[in-house]
């Protein structure tokens, strides 16, 4: 994210074409959050679908309104002692003109603020693929509230807001590797540590049920991330944002490529489920370092990424966390190697002068990437998981053992997500006596269960 600076000889006007820009750009980093739901409810087993899908769209409705109420106050407002924001003219967004200018830029705040709403939006509805099968959806609803505040606001404020303490130390991130990806995947992790595994971990099989739905969310949250990546430079005057499009395609096909070579060697098969999470890997890595480097820097950073996530995911079994769809394996580890990757392939002919080793800059950039990555991991682990802890002492994160067996969308939402009762049934029969109902099959659910 670009620094917000203004210069009194060069202030700047409103610009219409980055205004319109940056709406469409907020509007497809939204529909990556039912994106990722698809994504998400496809990995899952049918019995847990709905409530995956509702795991992510929740977040729209809650993040919304604490971003108007103080979210947006707290991440981007005035800063204090680098570790938070705060402006009054910002607390339900009611003191700002129609026109105000976001500082240094052409674009209003009301667009700088939708916009980074939808990356606040996004970066719960990450966590909750690692909690698959087994958390009360109205636990999920008030841990989402409180981690939002808790740990989101204050860590954007970190990276993007002026005056914080990773972006005055200079850490580059250009669209979230930090406050987004390592956050999300942090917390994912220590919010699993608190819960423990699924019933049957290990032991029953827990195939995606729908790798079609799998593939249609990958490929709508590749669309909606050129949005993500390439917006968060606010405007299209100097080429930096077609740079960051650029290298967002060209890392995440590295990636994908990658992940699926490894898989070949590794299990003898490219699998649909292989290419849909290599190209998010790619995504996930690209998105820190694809201001700050080249295309073949991007080929590079996309490749080494989706080799690393493809090994990570098997991580959960050797030590015995449970990942449900392999958030940390991809978004943490993703996130990781990206934030890092900077420090070694930052060209200093992007968004900023900053150079990595590969092109002359020495230690000092990788030295402020992995104090950007540490501070961001261990903070949000921590907090992730004391907030875990206490709903869970409190009102009990997770759903019965007998819920979770039998099937976790008809006790939390009274629904299931594919409504076999009217199939079966021929349209034509034998004989005009009456035809007897038969049984119905046993239901998918139980099968994959």
């Amino acid at each position: 994210m670009p620094p917000g600076i203004t210069f009194a000889a060069d202030a700047p006007t409103l610009s219409a074409a980055n205004t319109g820009f940056m709406l469409i750009c907020s509007a497809l980093v939204m529909l990556m959050t039912p994106a990722l739901a698809f994504f998400y409810g496809g990995m899952v087993r049918v019995k847990s679908t709905l409530n995956m899908l509702m795991m992510s769209f929740i977040s729209l409705g809650i993040v919304t309104v604490l971003w108007v109420l103080y979210g947006f106050s707290l991440a981007f407002g005035t800063d204090s002692a680098g570790l938070i924001g705060w402006s009054s003219d910002y607390v339900g967004l009611s003191g700002i003109g129609l026109t105000e200018l976001w500082d240094g830029y052409t674009v209003p705040v009301y667009v700088f603020a939708v916009f980074q709403l939808m990356f606040a939006v996004l970066t719960p509805a990450l966590i909750s693929g690692a909690l698959a099968d087994r958390v009360k959806f109205s636990a999920w609803a008030l841990f989402v509230a409180l981690w939002a505040t808790v740990v989101y606001f204050p860590v954007a404020h970190w990276v993007w807001g002026t005056g914080g303490w990773a972006f005055e130390m200079g850490v580059i991130d250009f669209a979230g590797g930090t406050a987004v990806h390592i956050n999300a995947g942090a917390a994912a992790l220590g919010v699993i540590l608190v819960l423990g595994k699924r019933v049957g971990f290990k032991k029953d099989p827990m195939r995606p049920h729908s790798l079609p739905l799998v593939m249609l969310g990958a490929g709508l949250l590749w669309f909606g991330w050129f949005g993500f990546n390439a917006g968060s430079w606010l405007g299209n005057d100097d080429g930096v944002g077609a740079l960051m499009f650029l290298n967002t395609q060209v890392a995440t096909a590295a990636a994908m490529l990658a992940w699926l070579g490894y898989e070949k060697l590794r299990h003898g098969a490219c699998t649909t489920l292989g290419a849909a999470s290599g190209a998010v890997a790619g995504l996930v890595a690209i998105t820190p370092a694809g201001g700050s480097s080249s295309p073949l820097g991007s080929l590079a950073i996309g490749a080494i990424a989706g080799v690393l996530c493809a090994m990570a995911v098997g991580l959960k079994y050797r030590f015995g966390y449970d990942d449900s769809l392999d958030v940390v394996g991809v978004h943490l580890v993703g996130g990781i190697a990206g934030s890092v990757l900077v420090g070694f392939f930052a060209t200093g002919g992007g968004q900023s002068e900053a150079k990595g080793l590969f092109y002359g800059g020495g230690l000092e950039q990788l030295v402020k990437q992995l104090a950007g990555v540490g501070g961001v991991l261990l903070y949000s682990f921590v907090a992730s998981a004391l907030l875990a802890l206490v709903i869970d002492k409190t009102l009990g994160m997770r759903v019965s053992e007998e819920v979770e067996v039998s099937g976790i969308d008809r006790t939390e939402h009274a629904e299931t997500a594919y409504d076999f009762s009217g199939a079966g049934g021929g349209a034509t029969t034998r004989t005009s006596a009456p035809v007897r109902e038969s049984a119905p099959a046993e239901s998918h659910e139980k099968v994959d269960a």
